[in-house]
C-alpha cells in the first residue's frame, strides 16, 4: 500500500465532506505508522466530524500524550469530551489550548461556553 497516496486520497474525502470515508482510509494507515501524528491527527478530526466521539477521544488522548504541547490536540480533546456531555473533563484540555495559544477566538469561546455550562451545574 502506498501510504502516502492513501493519506492524499483520505485528505480528499475529508475535505469533500466526506469523513467516515476518510476515516476507512486512515485506519490502516494509522497501523502501519502508530507514531505519525498527521496522520492521527486527521483520523481524530474525521471521527469528531463523523459523531464517532468515543474513537476521536481515543485518537486525541494519544496525541496529548505523546505531544501535550499540542494545543489543538487538547483543543478537539475538549471538544470532543463536550460532545460527549463531559464538560467538567473537557475544561482542562480547553484551558490549555487557550492559555498555549490566548489569540485564538474558537479556542475562547470554547473555554467560555464550557466554564458557563461547568458553572451552571451542567
Amino acid at each position: 500500500m502506498d501510504l502516502l497516496a492513501e493519506y492524499r486520497r483520505a485528505t480528499m474525502y475529508f475535505e469533500m465532506g466526506d469523513p467516515s470515508g476518510a476515516a476507512r482510509l486512515l485506519e490502516p494507515i494509522i497501523e502501519a505508522e502508530p507514531s505519525n501524528s498527521s496522520v492521527r491527527q486527521l483520523l481524530a478530526r474525521a471521527y469528531f466530524q463523523s459523531a464517532q466521539l468515543n474513537r476521536a477521544e481515543e485518537q486525541l488522548r494519544e496525541l496529548v500524550a505523546r505531544d501535550p504541547s499540542d494545543h489543538y490536540a487538547h483543543h478537539v480533546l475538549g471538544r470532543t469530551l463536550e460532545r460527549l456531555n463531559r464538560p467538567a473533563d473537557a475544561l482542562r484540555h480547553l484551558r490549555i489550548a487557550a492559555a498555549m495559544h490566548s489569540t485564538n477566538a474558537d479556542y475562547a469561546e470554547a473555554l467560555r461556553r464550557v466554564e458557563s455550562r461547568v458553572g451552571n451545574g451542567h
